[in-house]
């Protein structure tokens, strides 16, 4: 490993795509991938340990999403760059995870030299969004005072068990952590959970963390 090489971290949960991500940037002279992570927790955990000039890091991941790892490392003051890697489906995450502090967000079907771009924009300090994905954050910006009323009214829909469930699902915690938490049990957990999917309109557990986070909902 040379000196001023850059430091890279691959976080996913899938071990191939890490290992083939790996192969891929140790092809470049200037970038050494120094660990993996398989899981959000992990990531939190590697991150701080081997200190990586850039984080790869994928939004669904088991434990704690990369959402909420992104959240905790910036929390933690993390001098990591952080790049979310996300499939098309995620696209609605752009404005949120770059709200959050993430330097970079590239699709995974995209090409090697789009990322590798990527790693060596970040960083240098600047922001890299894939050009594909870009016109997103234009939508997004528009369409956010409307959304702002909108979402208003969901959070009120909320009764107050509803609203500290949604708390902890932003803080990425599980069905059966959430019932420990508050003393309830599993299935009762589950119908909150399936109630506020229905409050907020969304359809699954990164899209309502989002949600909090947009909303600053957080614990009472």
């Amino acid at each position: 490993m040379k000196e001023n090489n850059i430091t890279v971290m691959i976080a996913d949960d899938h071990v191939l795509l890490r290992e083939g991500l790996k192969q891929i940037l140790e092809l470049e002279d200037d970038i050494d991938v120094i660990s993996q992570a398989g899981d959000g927790e992990e990531t939190v955990e590697k991150a701080l340990a081997y200190k990586p000039d850039v984080i790869l890091l994928d939004i669904n991941m088991p434990k704690a999403n990369g959402i909420d790892a992104l959240r905790r490392l910036k929390d933690l003051g993390t001098n990591s760059k952080i790049i979310m890697l996300t499939i098309h489906d995620d696209r609605e995450y752009l404005l949120e995870t770059m709200k959050m502090g993430a330097n970079g967000y590239v699709l995974k079907d995209s090409d090697a030299d789009s990322l590798i771009k990527a790693i060596r924009d970040v960083k240098s300090g600047k922001t890299y969004i894939q050009p594909s994905v870009a016109s997103i954050l234009v939508e997004e910006l528009n369409s956010e005072e409307a959304d702002g009323s909108r979402d208003y009214r969901k959070v009120q829909a909320l009764t107050k068990r509803e609203y500290e469930v949604l708390t902890l699902i932003a803080e990425g915690l599980n069905n059966r952590e959430i019932a420990e938490r508050l003393f309830i049990s599993e299935k009762t957990v589950k119908n909150h959970v399936s109630n506020i999917f229905k409050k907020i309109d969304v359809s699954d557990r990164i899209q309502a963390a989002i949600f909090a986070y947009k909303n600053n909902i957080k614990t009472i």
